[in-house]
């Protein structure tokens, strides 16, 4: 989760603009870090146990470095954020590391000694949320007292934090700025509609707004931390140089003395029909940028991974791609398009993005929708699935060659609950993906005539 850098099912990096906002782009860097593992590569041996406190606990001793890597997930994300306080859980995640009572023997700390601590032990900490969960994470050295001192400090940020009021005033301006200078990027702007349109009654459709962020108090940051960081709707990962005894007693350091929390509230169910709806923004950049999409798919799918490869040929593979190769090789009419699944806790959407000339956005648009019906139809190409299959394989393991990389896939392992041996059985897994299965998921999945589209700076007149 706190590598919020990765993408989803396999996701060409080809436009860095589009959808940069709204809960996708975090919940989309959750997702990449549960990918695969090369035949070659060892077994990783991930050890799982319930500490005491009623955490889930995921832990791999890794001695090449003399660091440990530390993630604290709770279910506390945006989803959980009140009617007109969007952006509550991004606050009270962000502001952790801002202010921390007396507690454990350690004294009161204001964000200055907070940063000076981990300076002085050369430890990193930040916490974050996405649309699933909430948390921090931590790096620090091994050796002592460095170690010692960092967990000291993390395990009081998320224990006592206090979420001042000059500070929770600063940071709500600074969010404000910048969901407001936001807000003027064509990529920002049709992701947010985009949300809107696929989760139109689902939390996953909401995005923070000026008016929702200056609402929120100091006293819902208290109230949201004591309901939703509690140990039990945690999860614990730790990747690093030292042993499992260690790792035991980290996790119960970290997750002790928690609030004792309230029950999740209830999700609604996510709508997975959605009108056919095209929304049209004008707009004075000089490209449109165009965004389809619709609900589709949620993590623990039994199609997983026919989607994984089956959207790779279709528009994550980059230039290899068919999207690329019709969109933009043989037709210019884009610098690049992409599509990608995004499975969450709940199912997370579908989508297609791309760039184009004003005047040529409806027939970019009308060919985008007709190489998505005929894939959904048809499925991939022998070759097709094959390259797809080499070229997610090959890749892997730039993915997972640190880490913090593989802190990242841990981390998604234990919050969605996949098996141990995930990462070892990835390939075997891959290998059984025939073409009749890429076609059938897609099927189930994909429905080309039930997309919502939002067009931003598309033809004048329109």
């Amino acid at each position: 989760m706190f590598a919020l850098n990765a993408i989803s099912l396999y996701r060409s990096p080809s436009r860095p603009e589009v959808r940069r906002a709204g809960w996708m782009r975090a919940l989309t860097a959750a997702v990449l870090g549960v990918l695969s593992m090369p035949a070659a590569r060892a077994a990783i041996p991930i050890e799982h146990w319930t500490a005491s406190t009623g955490a889930r606990v995921y832990f791999v001793h890794s001695p090449s470095i003399p660091m440990l890597d530390v993630n604290v997930d709770f279910d506390a994300g945006t989803r959980y954020d009140p009617p007109g306080k969007a952006g509550l859980a991004t606050l009270a995640a962000a502001l952790l590391d801002k202010g921390a009572a007396a507690i454990d023997g350690q004294p009161a700390r204001d964000e200055a000694g907070i940063a000076d601590g981990f300076a002085d032990t050369g430890a990193s900490f930040g916490g974050a949320a996405s649309g699933d969960r909430g948390g921090i994470g931590l790096r620090t050295l091994t050796s002592e007292p460095e170690l010692s001192r960092s967990l000291a400090l993390a395990a009081q940020l998320i224990k006592a934090p206090t979420y001042p009021q000059a500070v929770v005033e600063r940071e709500k301006e600074r969010m404000i700025a910048a969901i407001r200078e936001g807000d003027t990027r064509p990529g920002v702007i049709a992701d947010k509609l985009l949300s809107k349109a696929i989760y139109p009654n689902h939390p996953y459709g909401v995005s923070a707004t000026p008016e929702s962020v200056a609402a929120i108090t100091r006293d819902d940051l208290e109230r949201f931390w004591r309901d939703n960081y509690a140990a039990s709707r945690a999860v614990v990962t730790l990747i690093g140089a030292i042993d499992r005894r260690k790792a035991e007693a980290i996790a119960e350091q970290l997750t002790s003395g928690l609030p004792a929390g309230t029950a999740p509230a209830a999700m609604p169910q996510v709508q997975m029909r959605i009108p056919a709806t095209v929304q049209r923004v004008s707009h004075p950049a000089q490209q449109a940028t165009v965004v389809l999409g619709q609900p589709a798919i949620a993590r623990g799918d039994p199609d997983y991974f026919a989607l994984l490869v089956g959207n790779y040929v279709l528009g994550g593979g980059g230039f290899s791609s068919r999207l690329t190769e019709e969109v933009r090789e043989k037709r210019g009419l884009t610098y690049g398009v992409d599509s990608y699944f995004a499975p969450a806790k709940q199912p997370g959407p579908f989508g297609i993005g791309l760039q184009t000339q004003k005047a040529q956005t409806d027939e970019a648009l009308a060919l985008v929708r007709q190489v998505v019906a005929r894939f959904v139809a048809e499925g991939p190409t022998a070759a097709e699935l094959k390259a797809a299959k080499d070229n997610l394989v090959n890749g892997f393991p730039l993915r997972i060659d640190s880490n913090r990389k593989l802190l990242t896939n841990v981390a998604n392992i234990g919050w969605y609950g996949l098996p141990l041996d995930y990462l070892d059985t990835w390939t075997a897994q891959i290998a059984k993906v025939s073409r009749q299965q890429v076609k059938e998921a897609f099927q189930r999945h994909v429905d080309p005539q039930g997309m919502a589209t939002v067009i931003v700076g598309g033809p004048e007149g329109k």
